[in-house]
């Protein structure tokens, strides 16, 4: 089956709401941008989303990117307030924003995998854009957080049309990741219930298949120097990897950073607004 929208609805806040979203993430997030969460198809399940852009739109069209989640099942699940904050933020830079929730989460339909078949909730997100004929579809740019990054690198590894990515606390190694006690490791004992095999930790470990991600894709390596979650070394050794392979990158560490880097919202916001407005045009 295509995927397609199947629902799709303008999200509305309260006055009050809305001014919490003005003062958190900007005026211009509010006045100028349009926020919709819809529920697409993707295979033979419904998968619930969000889609964002600025709602005065000149007659040429606009670059999109997907935006990727961390966390899994209903942790790290985007509510409409969080929603119309960040991906309205980034529809007022001049972009039509995708995102998906994942199937498993919430009240998705399908079976929560962590970088399995889920994958292909990421990448179904694309032929949608062919509904709004403002979207540029030849020009696209990819994000992902923490499990969110684990989900770019995979779609990297797929498709090679993105001409640039924002990786945050990206998972590049899974074995690392699951070592010890932390809230990555508890997911995936929660999803999967049983020992998850080698070959299919190598599947979801970016680290180990770098030669096959896209050459000329551009990339943005962030990560907290003080994340607990997933730590840096995973980013710098993926640096290194992109170093080896002549990729292009820049890598910031920021010193003393989390896992969601809330120190330094400001600085990695200007750094992931900059690296779309030098590589998607």
């Amino acid at each position: 089956m295509k995927p397609h929208i199947i629902e799709k609805e303008i999200i509305k806040l309260s006055p009050q709401q809305e001014k919490m979203i003005a003062s958190g993430w900007g005026e211009s997030v509010v006045s100028d941008t349009e926020v919709l969460k819809i529920v697409y198809s993707s295979g033979e399940v419904k998968v619930r989303g969000y889609i964002a852009y600025p709602k005065l739109l000149s007659k040429e069209k606009i670059p999109c990117i997907i935006w990727n989640r961390g966390g899994a099942l209903n942790r790290g699940y985007i509510d409409e307030f969080n929603a119309r904050g960040m991906f309205g933020l980034m529809a007022s830079w001049g972009y039509f924003v995708m995102a998906t929730m994942y199937r498993g989460s919430y009240e998705n339909d399908g079976k929560e995998e962590f970088g399995g078949v889920d994958v292909d909730d990421v990448l179904n997100l694309i032929p949608l854009a062919n509904e709004f004929v403002f979207a540029d579809t030849n020009l696209w740019g990819i994000e992902g957080w923490s499990r969110g990054g684990l989900m770019t690198y995979l779609a990297l590894k797929r498709d090679n049309r993105f001409k640039c990515a924002v990786l945050n606390g990206a998972i590049a190694d899974m074995r690392k990741s699951l070592s010890g006690a932390n809230r990555i490791h508890d997911l995936f004992d929660h999803i999967f219930n049983q020992p998850i095999t080698e070959e299919e930790l190598d599947k979801r470990s970016p680290i180990l298949f770098t030669k096959h991600l896209p050459q000329e894709t551009k990339y943005l390596l962030l990560h907290g120097g003080a994340d607990e979650t997933i730590s840096p070394i995973q980013t710098i050794d993926m640096a290194k990897k992109f170093s080896e392979e002549r990729k292009t990158y820049k890598l910031i560490i920021y010193e003393n950073g989390d896992h969601f880097l809330k120190s330094y919202r400001k600085e990695v916001d200007e750094e992931r607004k900059f690296w779309y407005a030098k590589h998607l045009k």
